[in-house]
């Protein structure tokens, strides 16, 4: 009598008796739960996995990287080349540049930055005694990279695109 009050009185469920028609539907409703909650958690384990995965792919700058530039004066394309290393954020490596003759030219990159699929980097190289400057910077996606180099020519700042993809390692 006192517990039929206390359950009226807290608005607690009555209690039904069981049946052998109930037991089956509490084991349903508990396969049920325990199936949703195994689905949810591999979805989310699936989901973080792929996440870090796409983290790791896009951050690696490291390799050797061509494009082409047009020719001064109309005269041939000139094949550039990058060769990059990473370690954290710091960038270093070098840039590979067709010079007089057949001959190349290597300089060192140098503040060379990586921050997540974005690269940065400044070439110096030196002309008859005069340094010329180009800050370059781009986006990573899968084995290209797209950005814009600027330089100062004639006293006024230009800029131009480039794009360069990374060269596939000979085995």
């Amino acid at each position: 009598m006192i517990r039929q009050s206390a359950i009226r009185c807290c608005g607690l469920p009555k209690e039904e008796p069981k049946t052998e028609e109930s037991e089956p539907m509490q084991l349903k409703n508990t396969t049920l739960s325990s199936l949703i909650k195994i689905s949810l958690c591999a979805f989310l384990a699936l989901g973080f996995l792929a996440q870090v995965q796409a983290e790791d792919k896009k951050a690696d700058a490291n390799g050797t990287w061509t494009w082409t530039m047009q020719g001064r004066n109309g005269g041939p394309d000139r094949k550039m080349s990058l060769k990059l290393k990473t370690e954290g954020d710091k960038v270093t490596g070098k840039m590979v540049t067709p010079g007089r003759e057949g001959q190349t030219r290597e300089t060192e990159i140098q503040d060379g930055k990586l921050k997540g699929d974005e690269v940065t980097f400044t070439v110096v190289r030196e002309f008859n005694g005069n340094k010329m400057t180009s800050k370059y910077n781009g986006k990573f996606t899968a084995d290209t990279i797209k950005g814009k180099v600027e330089f100062e020519r004639n006293g006024q700042t230009q800029s131009r695109d480039w794009e360069a993809k990374r060269e596939i390692e000979k085995k």
